[in-house]
């Protein structure tokens, strides 16, 4: 029995709670929603949560995050979800929005590239974590391991599109739970309920036109104010194609973030990517909060025609936006339907796949990171169709190499929490720099 339905303001004080406690990424974060809406106050089931949260498995985007704001929407509608869903991203959204400040304000410094230094080393064990992590999990059949292997294969020595390589792993799921449903260890659900009246079919349409005209209002306010060559425009129909293939959390496409926002655009370095990486790591909210970051550097140094200052703010706020904006669209079109979804097999099998493949997908980030947080030059080598990256064996930091395998010791040996290491590993880089 769940106890008297809680007023929306009661909902408020929790979800803003939660907001600011919601470190430690997912797991965490969704672990901490437990205690608080199920275990302590009972204001929604067991069963219902754990169905909700299969459910956000399903969709593109922070799975965290969507949990909180279909519960929410749950307790009280419309504005519930978008109270909650907003309320776990405001203090991290407000925490990234200074940090990038500072970034840019002491970049140069040689004080803050020792000190970040050593998040970028410590990041590298990070990522090296969550792929043992994902993959133990996700990696369960033979089949499920062909695919992962695959994904490798096709990013990092075929250098094939992140997009290309999730719809591949999504319709080769979609035909093996037709066919060969066992090699995904997926089952069919039970019996399915009678969809609520408020499911119908034309709600869903005007939901999904709703949302999908207020995810791109800000975009044809810039087309119509700045054109369609604007850095703003750039930032927010790139980040706009991330919300729809960000399956498998925010390390699934970081890889392809970072090769589209450092080779193609030129907006950061890989260094620097590194670091906006170990600052989402460190501060509340999900892990894809690193775009906003991207944003924010991106807009800074292509600021005309305002200051470096507004054009950063404008340019993070924008990313944010149509960042999370496909997550309520996401939530407020389907959430009515979860029975029916929960019971598609074909789906359940599309969705097992694409989770294998972003193992692999990890993989290939990992050693992204590695190339270019180990060595300071990195070049391309091209042997037939293969196309990959590498290292010149004259650049390497041996720093660098020391603090990853440092941190990777005290996270998957020594098991110590995240947010020390990454803490113990920037002073670490800062106190050799200064003082060795």
């Amino acid at each position: 029995m769940t106890s008297e339905h809680p007023t929306f303001w009661e909902s408020v004080r929790v979800f803003a709670r939660i907001g600011l406690l919601s470190f430690g990424g997912p797991a965490g974060q969704i672990a901490l929603m437990h205690d608080e809406l199920v275990d302590r106050r009972r204001w929604i089931e067991e069963p219902q949560f754990l169905h909700a949260l299969n459910f956000c498995h399903l969709l593109p985007g922070p799975e965290a995050q969507q949990l909180a704001t279909y519960i929410g929407w749950r307790l009280h509608g419309l504005r519930g979800g978008l109270m909650a869903g907003t309320l776990f991203l405001l203090p991290g959204v407000a925490i990234i929005m200074v940090l990038s400040m500072l970034y840019v304000a002491a970049a140069g410094l040689d004080w803050f590239a020792a000190l970040f230094l050593g998040i970028k080393a410590a990041v590298l064990a990070v990522v090296v974590q969550a792929l043992l992590r994902i993959g133990a999990r996700a990696l369960d059949t033979g089949f499920k391991r062909a695919l992962a292997a695959a994904a490798f294969v096709a990013l990092a020595l075929f250098d094939l599109p992140f997009p290309l390589v999730v719809l591949g792993a999504g319709v080769t799921g979609w035909l093996a739970a037709t066919y060969r449903p066992s090699w995904l260890a997926v089952k069919p659900g039970g019996q399915v309920q009678d969809m609520p009246a408020h499911s119908s079919i034309a709600t869903t349409l005007r939901t999904m036109a709703a949302w999908g005209a207020i995810w791109a209002f800000p975009l044809i306010g810039i087309w119509a104010i700045l054109g369609d060559d604007h850095v703003l425009m750039h930032i927010g129909l790139f980040f706009s194609q991330l919300a729809v293939v960000t399956f498998g959390g925010a390390y699934a496409v970081l890889a392809y973030m970072a090769q589209q926002a450092v080779q193609d655009f030129g907006w950061l370095s890989a260094g620097e990517m590194a670091d906006g990486l170990g600052l989402a790591e460190t501060t509340p909210g999900p892990l894809i909060l690193v775009t906003q970051f991207v944003g924010f550097l991106a807009a800074y140094r292509d600021a005309a025609p305002f200051t470096p200052l507004v054009a950063g703010v404008l340019g993070a706020l924008l990313t944010i936006w149509v960042t999370f904006a496909p997550c309520f669209l996401w939530i407020f079109t389907f959430a009515p339907w979860i029975d029916r979804l929960q019971h598609a097999l074909r789906l359940k099998g599309a969705l097992a796949a694409i989770t294998a493949s972003v193992v692999g997908v990890i993989a290939n980030l990992s050693l992204w990171f590695a190339l270019h947080v180990i060595f300071t030059r990195i070049g391309e080598r091209q042997l037939g169709p293969l196309r990959f990256d590498w290292p010149d064996a004259g650049s390497i930091d041996w720093l660098a190499l020391v603090l990853a395998g440092w941190a990777a010791v005290h996270l998957l040996v020594l098991k110590r929490p995240m947010i020390e290491v990454l803490g113990l590993a920037a002073t670490l880089g800062l106190a050799f720099k200064l003082f060795i």
